[in-house]
């Protein structure tokens, strides 16, 4: 929120420098983003009266001018296609001084002549004076200015805007009122109270107001205004705090109730009477029903959007825009102003689910007080009647459900507990109360406080002990050093730390990314297929962040894109993060743990061969990454196909038990391509909870008894996978087998086609006697005899 200086101190008394006031509101945690001077500085620029206005003789689009100081009269060569006698404007004196941005030194106004004719000074528009960035023609100045007067004087330029960047939880500061009342607390210092007499009701025009949603709307307040003047314009005080505030002059309806918006947080609406039909109705928007806001945007409601209508259509976005058919134009002549609360959940995320922001969704979002419609009103009734004139009718309210008064227990004890320190229970309640709370009841123990209407984010204890904190400073809070109870926390033996699986992926060469849970639906269906099974968001960040992820996979792939198109060839990436399902109108979170590879296999190095990394590096990976669940917690690899994989490249893992804890494999090249990825990318996914299971470590004796190895070549069909094998041959070859391998395999001339020879090493070692080679022969035998009748293999001569 951007505001002047000099308008807070309309508003309150205080004695601040502009340094000591930031200075406050940031340590009062009211952050400021910046100030800035309202003008550039110069010198010598004083209120003009342009008297003599004639064309230059040799060019078109100069004019030749008499400009008057009050005592003297200068000749002027103007370029501005809007002067014209009798008007005031700022004129730079010759020797009068101008900052220019980006310049050393000031410009110097000096004697010139322009196609042939002296002009003495300059006349100046606001873009010079840097009043605003981009203006056409003069600053025109009100009558009321007197001619010679210095204009940083009569402009009041010797102000500040000040940016506050405030959290969301702190709409009561979003408006002056609210900052004043803020200073207020922070300095001790009386902030000014005006009255606001209501207006005298002149005509008996009103709208019926039926209010059905009562809970999205507890308070609506209507009035009409006839007769009004838009031929007038908004008082030059008006337009320049409205200025001062980030918002510019549009008209003098507009102008009100922006004012109104900025003084007491409260925003309003005005629509053209005479196009409102029969009453108002705020209530949910039907499904299809189609509104034309004020920026000419057509949209198409949805039963969560909170409308205004009359009894024929929709005529505003609640808290958010009005429509185009009831706008005020210039041939308005009676006006219905609108002044409403709006639950906030009601209006929260309806902006930006149509692509917008507006002054009035961000107040509501946050909480706008709900007593305070009445006196915005009058507030803004006062100033058009002064503006535009007109005559006013009653005041209609309709009221729904109103929120309730919140109360909240403070225990004396808790304040010393939270800060570490001793506050008086006095000062406790001197600073509860001027920050507007009404103290309900007190004891030695407890103070009972009844929070204000215009504080959305006080409910419990510890709020009220951080407004205390804040009040009191942060920086008198001394630094003690914290004591507490330390205690080890318990290590679960039969679970790998995710700290571990961690490191064991950078040990890998692996590098932690952490992606956005919101993805790209694009991206999503690319990668998960048409859905995916994700959940899409009501209120997106932006449309490219709309869905909840259903994997780790999309996050990763994103990443993988970013750093390719900086030139980063090898990629080493892992995530670990909660994937979300829905399931019976419940959203499951899921921990998973992610992985991508691309490109070269090892570091670029000159010892290094430049080999590309393929399926085995990441199922290699994978594979010591579940070793750390242990010997005993045995995985296989299952061929499988699965949405955004390559249907040839691509394994299920599963425990033991055959229950599917991942999947891996290549990133299917019609994915690839859509994505305009060039090289192979390989790709993981595992259920964190399996990759944590892990086996208890056992002990067991050595045995000191010999080994025995035995080789064994087979030929067998190609389609039969190595985990088959080596599940059967682990089967039948006793319990006294320590060690099973692959370690060759063949297909070539030397063996039939649609087969391949497999080479398996086994090993036996008992632990309390040397096995004997019948005993070894005998399983052999038996191994393969179940080869032969399970996959119609045959020994490999």
């Amino acid at each position: 929120m951007k505001f002047s200086e000099l308008w807070l101190k309309e508003l309150i008394d205080h004695q601040m420098s502009s340094e000591n006031l930031v200075e406050s509101f940031t340590m009062a945690g009211l952050e400021v983003d910046g100030i800035v001077p309202v003008a550039r500085e110069f010198s010598g620029v004083i209120v003009a009266e342009v008297t003599k206005v004639q064309p230059h003789p040799d060019a078109d689009k100069l004019s030749l001018c008499e400009v008057s100081d009050g005592t003297h009269s200068f000749q002027v060569v103007c370029g501005a296609p809007n002067v014209k006698i009798g008007m005031k404007a700022p004129f730079a004196k010759l020797g009068a001084r101008i900052d220019i941005p980006g310049e050393d030194k000031p410009f110097t106004i000096k004697a010139a002549k322009l196609r042939g004719i002296e002009s003495n000074g300059m006349l100046c528009s606001a873009e010079e004076l840097g009043l605003e960035e981009k203006s056409e023609g003069l600053l025109s100045l009100p009558k009321y200015m007197k001619v010679g007067e210095d204009i940083r004087k009569e402009l009041n330029l010797e102000d500040k805007i000040i940016e506050l960047d405030l959290t969301p939880n702190r709409g009561d500061c979003l408006g002056m009122i609210g900052l004043a009342r803020e200073l207020g607390v922070l300095t001790r210092a009386n902030v000014k109270k005006y009255e606001i007499s209501p207006a005298r009701v002149e005509i008996s025009d009103e709208l019926p107001i039926t209010i059905s949603a009562k809970d999205s709307c507890p308070r609506y307040l209507g009035r009409v205004i006839k007769n009004i003047n838009l031929n007038s314009v908004s008082p030059y005080w008006l337009q320049e705090k409205l200025r001062r505030s980030g918002l510019r002059s549009v008209d003098p309806i507009v102008d009100v109730t922006n004012f109104v918006l900025i003084e007491l947080g409260q925003p309003m609406h005005a629509f053209d009477f005479g196009k409102l039909i029969g009453g108002i109705d705020v209530r949910m928007a039907t499904d299809g029903e189609k509104l034309t806001l004020l920026d000419g945007k057509e949209i198409v409601l949805n039963p969560e959007v909170l409308v205004i209508a009359d009894n024929e259509k929709p005529v505003a976005m609640a808290g958010i825009m009005g429509g185009l058919k009831t706008a005020v134009t210039d041939s308005t002549r009676d006006v219905y102003l609108e002044c409403a609360y709006f639950a906030p959940l009601a209006i929260a995320g309806k902006a930006r689910l149509f692509g917008m922001q507006t002054d009035a969704s961000h107040r509501y979002e946050r909480g706008v007080d709900y007593t305070l419609q009445s006196r915005a009103m009058e507030r803004a009734t006062e100033l058009l009647l002064e503006i535009v004139g007109g005559t006013p009718g009653p005041i209609t309210e309709a009221v729904g459900n109103l929120p309730k008064a919140t109360t909240v227990e403070l225990r004396f004890q808790s304040v010393k507990e939270v800060l570490g320190i001793e506050m008086d229970s006095d000062e406790i309640q001197d600073i509860i109360s001027r920050l507007g709370f009404s103290v309900i009841e007190t004891n030695k123990k407890v103070l009972t406080v009844e929070v204000p209407p215009y504080r959305f984010d006080v409910s419990i204890e510890v709020d009220l002990i951080e407004e205390l904190a804040r009040i009191y400073g942060y920086n008198n809070i001394p630094e003690t050093r914290g004591v507490g109870q330390q205690l080890l926390s318990p290590t679960i033996e039969a679970q790998v730390p995710l700290r571990r699986i961690r490191y064991q992926l950078v040990a890998l060469g692996y590098q932690e990314v952490v992606t956005y849970a919101f993805i790209d639906p694009t991206l999503s269906r690319v990668v998960l297929g048409s859905d995916g099974g994700t959940i899409p968001l009501q209120n997106p960040i932006s449309e490219d962040m709309s869905l909840m992820r259903s994997s780790l996979l999309p996050g990763l792939i994103s990443a993988y894109q970013y750093n390719s198109n900086r030139q980063r060839n090898r990629l080493r990436l892992f995530e670990t993060g909660l994937v979300f399902s829905q399931s019976d109108n419940e959203i499951q979170q899921t921990p998973m743990i992610g992985g991508l590879i691309s490109g070269q296999r090892n570091p670029e190095n000159w010892t290094n061969k430049k080999e590309v990394g393929d399926f085995y590096d990441i199922k290699g990976d994978v594979e010591v990454l579940l070793s750390l669940k242990g010997q005993s917690m045995g995985i296989r690899f299952v061929a499988a196909e699965r949405s955004g994989f390559h249907p040839g490249q691509c394994a299920r893992i599963e425990d033991m038990q055959g229950n599917e804890i991942g999947h891996l494999g290549a990133l299917h090249p019609a994915a690839a391509i859509q994505l305009g990825i060039e090289s192979t990318v390989y790709i993981f996914e595992l259920l964190q909870a399996a990759a944590e299971l892990s086996e208890i470590p056992r002990a067991t004796e050595l045995s000191k008894y010999p080994e025995v190895s035995r080789d064994l070549a087979i030929v067998i069909d190609e389609f039969v996978s190595s985990s088959a094998i080596l599940a059967m041959v682990e089967d039948k070859a006793g319990e006294f087998l320590v060690g099973s391998r692959i370690f060759d395999v063949y297909q070539g001339d030397a063996v039939l086609k649609g087969k391949k020879s497999i080479a398996l090493g086994l090993t036996w070692q008992h632990p309390s006697r040397t096995l004997s080679d019948e005993e070894v022969n005998a399983i052999i035998s038996s191994c393969i005899k179940e080869l032969q009748e399970q996959f119609n293999a045959s020994l490999r001569n």
